[in-house]
């Protein structure tokens, strides 16, 4: 059943996939701008792992719910290990042409489609209920951490040679696969068995479980369009090389900054959590998050810059924690995984779609104007989403009873 170690076995499990993922994401992002010199290729790059993730993630959200989310983000981690092996063997090839790196941004898409809903869904499994809201809180703590050491690691390791940046990736997915294998925790009721018809049924199951609960169906499709529009993760590059002027290491440092008042918030939130009026709370974060971009899309500054990031961050974490409990408490063992599945779709969506949305209209009236437009879409969402959902508004505590 439940093991003191398995959450602090987690956490590391957390840290070290997440570092990677991000460590990997700032090392292939400076190698295809350094390739292409164009905001376009980075757009490409974010819709070649959104993709595979629109295709893949709700079925694998079933698969969870059908084997076991263990095996399945082991399988995940496995396939992600394999991606950064394979740009490794890449960069060692000079003849090597973008279009196959891209090829291997597509395969790496599909191992996140897997182990994102099956690291999601796993957590709620190794803590009673009355846990989880902290247990959330230091995942989120753990998660940041490794969004401030990741990007810094990769930016760095990438400044001694893209194949030391590859390397170190490849062994961190290794290490956390190694991790999740060692997991205890409870056995979650599993539907074996079932054909394509009932499997197709499932997933549909867990959209309209979504669907049929307002605040949950709020706070999932906020993220979705907020974010959409006020990425400014795939752009940060070209800041870094063209209009900031400080390097790969300096892209590392952007790309942590974020994570850096993230961090704090979440750890700030394991010791209290938001208890009261958090719809209200969940709203005003995610307000300061697209004056943040705003802010960042106009500086020249690198100090201005990267406080702009912090702030940026810490909304985002106070809208994350406040989203993730709603979803969390709301969902039944049976069904965590294709919950997660439709949650992490929506987020990998506001993610990678919004990489590829920045990379077109960056390419049309430039990389700053580009920022700017999404941090006023991000306030434009906030407003609408207001009057749209004001169950989700008004909501005070996080804590809700399913129907």
């Amino acid at each position: 059943m439940y093991r003191e170690r398995d959450l602090p076995l987690y956490l590391g499990v957390r840290f070290l996939s997440e570092a990677a993922a991000l460590a990997l994401s700032v090392a292939f992002g400076w190698t295809i701008y350094d390739v292409s010199h164009a905001p376009l290729a980075l757009g490409i790059a974010g819709l070649a792992q959104f993709a595979p993730m629109v295709l893949l993630t709700l079925p694998a959200g079933e698969l969870c719910d059908r084997i076991s989310p263990r095996k399945v983000l082991i399988a995940g981690l496995a396939l992600q290990c394999l991606c950064a092996i394979a740009f490794l063997v890449w960069a060692l090839s000079p003849s090597s042409s973008l279009w196959s790196f891209f090829a291997i941004v597509v395969v790496l898409g599909a191992a996140r489609a897997f182990a994102d809903p099956a690291g999601q869904a796993l957590l709620p499994l190794l803590v009673p209920d009355e846990r989880l809201p902290r247990a959330i809180a230091c995942g989120s703590s753990a998660w940041q951490v490794a969004v401030i050491a990741g990007p810094a690691l990769g930016g760095l390791a990438y400044a001694f040679g893209p194949a030391i940046a590859y390397g170190l990736c490849g062994t961190g997915f290794f290490a956390a696969m190694l991790g999740v294998a060692q997991l205890g925790g409870r056995q979650p009721a599993l539907a074996e068995g079932v054909d394509l018809k009932t499997r197709m049924g499932r997933i549909a199951e867990g959209i309209a479980f979504i669907w049929s609960h307002p605040i949950v169906l709020g706070a999932i499709s906020l993220d979705l369009f907020a974010v959409l529009l006020g990425s400014t993760t795939a752009l940060l590059p070209i800041y870094a090389r063209d209009v900031l002027h400080i390097g790969p290491v300096g892209l590392g440092l952007m790309r942590s900054a974020p994570a850096v008042g993230a961090c704090l918030v979440a750890l700030l939130q394991v010791r209290r959590p938001p208890e009261r009026r958090v719809g209200a709370t969940l709203f005003a974060a995610v307000g300061v998050f697209g004056i943040a971009t705003l802010i960042f899309a106009f500086s020249h500054s690198p100090a201005l810059s990267l406080s702009a990031l912090l702030v940026l961050g810490a909304s985002d974490m106070v809208s994350v924690n406040i989203r993730t409990s709603l979803v969390q408490l709301a969902t039944p063992d049976a069904m965590r995984g294709r919950v997660s599945a439709v949650n992490l779709l929506f987020i990998g969506a506001s993610s990678e779609l919004g990489a590829f949305e920045s990379g077109v209209v960056a390419t049309l009236i430039g990389t700053v104007p580009s920022v700017a437009f999404g941090g006023l879409g991000t306030l434009v969402v906030a407003a609408v989403w207001m009057k749209l959902f004001p169950a989700l508004r008004s909501t005070d505590r996080p804590k809700f009873e399913a129907p």
